[in-house]
Parts: structure tokens; sequence; C-alpha cells
């Protein structure tokens, strides 16, 4: 499989990080990571995203020197470290239970990797001076990890993996042991650093969110294999199949038997034989079994006959509603028991629904993708 860099990128012509036909597997038998070609470019951040067991981490490890590579090559500047210890690879590591050393303080923390390379007392003091005004922590230098909070303590962390000047910066769900408004003041603190360095990153991660907020662009992972490799708007807004679009953000996928029109639309026929249309995604085929995607976002609860007449025309059953603030989520039933998620701003236009009642959803055919089922995952590939 080969991947190519995601549009909006032309600015970053230098590839620094290179993945080349890289297999791992642990028994010989079944692949974790399947064939992987992957290129970073000098500065950019790049998130590793997937379910568990997708192959992300695995990758990460790779890179850092932790994993062996089954088979392939990997490419630093240039340069193949797939044989190269993990402390000679110039690469600072962020894990997602910090690692720092209790019995040390904040400025010894800091320290360590700088003595470790013996670099002189003047220039260890100098760049942990440095490192705590980056993070904003001037006036914690004596304390121990004890003593901070979580996010502070993930503040230390991401400075020890930036003090030496490392090539690259690799993270491991940093994050995730952290509640949701620390870990959003702490996606904040990464992207400011990584602004202000203009280091190259590579970031694992499963939450979705966290992934499009931060990321120059973004690698989806699932089975081992990279479903689609691009910037943030463009996996949410043109997914390259139909685990991508389930997978980021919210979605709706509709079952039906597709078929591709002389126009290059493909029409989706339900099972109780309403047709909608779709514009876009990776269907080819003349007929067979089909999902059209259409994001919740996109849908207008129709109260009045006003729907366009080119229009997607859709009839379903009112079930719930979930109040979430700043917009509320509805759930609609198709008679088959396909689920239909729309989602509008709380505001004036908001529609008061009774349970059980039948409405029309209606959308444009350029919001609708038509893809291929997912296929299940290949198991037991030659290694």
């Amino acid at each position: 499989m080969s991947i190519t860099p995601g549009a909006g990128h032309g600015e970053l012509s230098t590839v620094f990080l290179s993945f080349r036909n890289v297999k791992k597997t642990y028994d010989r038998q079944t692949l974790v990571v399947r064939d992987f070609n992957l290129d970073v470019h000098q500065g950019e951040f790049v998130t590793l995203l997937g379910p568990s067991g997708s192959g992300k981490t695995t990758v990460l490890m790779m890179l850092a020197g932790f994993e062996h590579v089954s088979s392939g090559d990997i490419y630093i500047d240039g340069a193949s470290v797939t044989r190269v210890a993990p402390y000679e690879r110039n690469i600072g590591m962020v894990f997602q239970n910090y690692a720092l050393f209790p019995h040390m303080t904040v400025a010894e923390n800091l320290a360590y990797p700088l003595r470790v390379r013996k670099m002189s007392r003047t220039e260890i003091r100098e760049r942990v001076a440095r490192s705590l005004k980056l993070i904003e922590l001037e006036d914690f230098g004596d304390r121990h990890p004890g003593q901070l909070s979580g996010g502070q303590r993930q503040r230390v962390a991401l400075a020890r993996a930036l003090i030496f000047e490392p090539a690259l910066v690799l993270m491991d769900e940093p994050l995730s042991a952290l509640d949701k408004k620390l870990r959003e003041q702490m996606q904040f603190e990464i992207s400011r650093l990584h602004s202000k360095l203009g280091c190259t990153m590579v970031y694992v991660t499963h939450d979705q969110a966290e992934a499009l907020t931060m990321s120059d662009r973004i690698a989806v992972f699932n089975h081992g294999v990279v479903q689609q490799y691009a910037s943030p708007d463009q996996l949410y807004e043109q997914p390259a199949n139909a685990f991508v679009a389930g997978f980021i953000g919210e979605n709706n996928l509709i079952p039906g038997k597709g078929s591709v029109q002389s126009d290059g639309t493909v029409h989706v026929t339900l099972q109780d034989g309403t047709v909608l249309r779709a514009a876009h995604g990776n269907f080819d085929a003349a007929e067979g079994d089909c999902l059209l995607s259409v994001r919740p976002e996109k849908l207008s609860i129709s109260t009045v006959d006003t729907i366009a007449p080119d229009a997607n025309r859709l009839r379903v059953r009112f079930v719930a509603q979930h109040y979430v603030g700043d917009f509320i989520r509805y759930y609609f039933e198709r008679p088959d028991g396909t689920r239909i998620i729309v989602k509008t701003m709380n505001d004036a236009r908001a529609p008061t629904l009774t349970e059980g009642h039948a409405i029309d959803l209606h959308w444009s055919m350029q919001h609708s993708f038509a893809f291929h089922p997912q296929p299940s995952a290949v198991q037991g590939d030659t290694p």
C-alpha cells in the first residue's frame, strides 16, 4: 500500500521520516502491521489514530526502537534506523504515565537526559531554566512530581522529551489519563510548543477529537492497515471508505443496493424501495451491496413541504432527542431498524417532536457518499 501526502502541505517539501514496506508479527503467522508505508515531513505534526489493537502503537514502538521490525525499513532524515539502538536515534518520547522519576525534583528530571549526554553543568542549568519558562513552571523546579497536578506533570514530561532538542518527538496517548478540561488545555499546550519549536511530532491516540484538533495530517488505522492519510478536514469531509466515515466523527451509514449511473453518481435503493443518491465515495460496481454515508449535521428535519426537488428524502420515525447544550441530537429509526442521527443547533429553529411521529429528513446529494461495505480483516497474512 502506498500512502501519499494530503493536500494543503505542499510547503512541507522535505520528507523527514519514512516507513517503507514495514511489517510486524509477534508469532510469525499473523501480521499486526501490514506493508506499512508513510512519509512525514520536516516540522509536521502527524497523528496515528485508530481503535485499540489497530497497530498504531506498534508502529510508534518500532519507530522508537522498542519493538523490532519484522521486515521493511524506517528512515529518519534519509538514514535507516531499523537496526539502530533506541538511545542512538535522537528521539524524544512522552508516555501515557509520564514516566517521571518520583525521587527527583522537576529540575532534576529535566536535567537527567542532558546529564546522560554529558553536557556541561552550565549548559544543563541554562537549558533547564529555559524549559521551565517554556512550560510556564519557573517556580516549580524544586518540587517533586508527586506535588504537581496531572497537567503539570504532563508538561514536565513534555519538556523533558524536548530539552535535548531531539530530531523527532513521539507521544503515546499522553493525555488519556487526564479529565476533559485538562486534556483540552494540554492539547493547546502541545500545539503551542510544536508551533514555537517547529519540531517533527508523531502522536498516537484513539481520541478522534484530539486528532482533528491538533494534527497537520492523520493516519487512520484499522487491523494494521492505514485506511486514509490526510488532513483533518479531508478525513471528515472526504472519507476514503466506510470505516473512515464511521470512525471519524458521528456518521450515518444506511445499507442498500447500489448502482453506478452514467453521470458517475450512485443510486442506493433501500429495502422499502426508497432511492437515495450519492455524489461521492468508493462504490464502483454496476450493482451490489452498498452503504450510503451522510453526516448528522448535513441532515434537515422537514416540518413543512419545502424540500428541494433534487434533494434526498427519507421517511423516518422519531425515537428520542438529547440536549447537549449548544446543539440537540435527534434519533430516528427506519422500518428495517436502521438508526439515523440528526444534529441541529440549539436555537429557535430546533423542532419539537413527539415520540413515534413519522417525518421526512432531507439533504443534498453532494453530502452523500456511497461506499463498499467495509471488508473484514484478513488474518494469517504471510509475514
